[in-house]
């Protein structure tokens, strides 16, 4: 933070008398050298020009209601380098997507080059895209089998989370659960902020499951009573999405989403409205899907699937 004679603080882009530089945003640099404050900090980070910020895939507009600063550290690292130690490309298409006004650094748009972040403490968007810059965290998604206990260690013996990511160094945890009946989707992770809050009701993060009933036919009213609730023994329960898939002769597949995570809460849902669950399978958590991953097998998440999972719980 630049400091003005009297100790005071001087937001980024203002003169001597607090005057904001014109309505274009920050000059561009001269001959690739960022135009410098004192102790030769950039002199601005961003550009106010209002409206809403980090819709994932467009370029970010900065949000008026977040107070211009200078989000430069001197002794951090420059800000195209840690781009591209992240996997966004060379430094030179790194500088590109900073010159571009595509970079934001603790929700300032940052458009002048030579600018040093900390990445133990930056959080930093590109195109609406969280970074992860901590390469020691990983989130993997895994297709549970039949048969395995959502855990890392079972004191039965039974085949748990840990056998199936027995190659994995990191030391990870689950988020969520699915019962030993149940197959499909689970995230497992290293990184307790976004393991926390993929599991706090507050971020609603939904679930699709593929579930295959039995008990006759499944009527359209079905659908609509569990959509608009059911009594449970744990309290009420409803589904946000309710769709029939197939039918065959004493059984039906549908396929529904919810965002609640009580205990077998699918499974006790259709059994309250007389059809059992013979089968079920998650297949998607948020913006995540389970696609074509083989059961038992798991896939570590890309920059951009992961990034658009940290957005879904505001990461």
């Amino acid at each position: 933070m630049n400091e003005d004679r009297r100790g005071g603080s001087r937001r980024a882009g203002e003169g001597p008398k607090g005057n904001h530089r014109g309505q274009g945003g920050p000059k561009k640099p001269t001959g690739g050298k960022p135009a410098a404050g004192r102790g030769g900090a950039p002199r601005s980070a961003g550009k106010r020009t209002g409206g809403p910020q980090r819709t994932p895939g467009q370029r970010p507009v900065q949000d008026p209601t977040v107070p211009m600063r200078d989000v430069h550290v001197a002794d951090g690292v420059r800000l195209q380098k840690v781009l591209a130690t992240a996997g966004l490309g060379s430094r030179r298409a790194c500088e590109d997507l900073i010159a571009g006004g595509h970079v934001e650094v603790d929700g300032i748009i940052v458009t002048e080059l030579g600018v040093r972040v900390d990445p133990a403490t930056a959080i930093i968007h590109v195109d609406g895209l969280r970074i992860q810059l901590d390469q020691d965290k990983i989130t993997l998604v895994l297709n549970k089998p039949l048969g395995v206990v959502s855990s890392m260690s079972d004191p039965m013996g039974r085949p748990t989370l840990a056998d199936l990511v027995r190659d994995r160094e990191e030391r990870l945890f689950h988020v969520g659960r699915l019962d030993a009946e149940s197959e499909g989707l689970i995230i497992l992770t290293n990184d307790g902020e976004l393991a926390n809050r993929l599991a706090h009701p507050k971020y609603e993060i939904q679930k699709t499951y593929l579930v295959t009933v039995e008990g006759g036919e499944v009527y359209p009213r079905v659908g609509k009573q569990l959509m608009t609730g059911v009594e449970l023994e744990d309290g009420p329960a409803k589904l946000d999405k309710f769709r029939v898939v197939d039918e065959v002769p004493g059984l039906t597949m549908v396929e529904v989403v919810l965002h609640e995570g009580r205990n077998r809460i699918v499974r006790r849902m259709f059994e309250s409205v007389g059809h059992p669950v013979t089968r079920l399978v998650r297949t998607r958590i948020g913006p995540i899907p389970l696609g074509d991953l083989k059961a038992g097998r798991y896939r570590v998440l890309g920059r951009v699937e992961l990034g658009t999972l940290m957005g879904a719980v505001d990461l």
